[in-house]
């Protein structure tokens, strides 16, 4: 999937994804659920992943 985006929507976008693996650090690190601490770590590495290729000004995915 393509998405085209404008600087300003990208650094906009990109500010979200930073905040929000900020706050998923800290979930991770206090939650108890081994389960949920599992699905929290996959959703830290692929806004990672997205947050990377906002940084490359590629897509995500290949």
């Amino acid at each position: 999937m393509d998405v085209s985006l404008t600087e300003e929507q990208a650094r906009e976008l990109s500010s979200l994804i930073e905040g929000a693996l900020g706050e998923l650090s800290h979930e991770i690190a206090d939650t108890d659920n081994a389960r949920f601490r599992i699905s929290l770590v996959e959703r830290r590495q692929r806004l990672s992943e997205v947050a990377d290729a906002l940084r490359r000004g590629s897509p995500a995915a290949s």
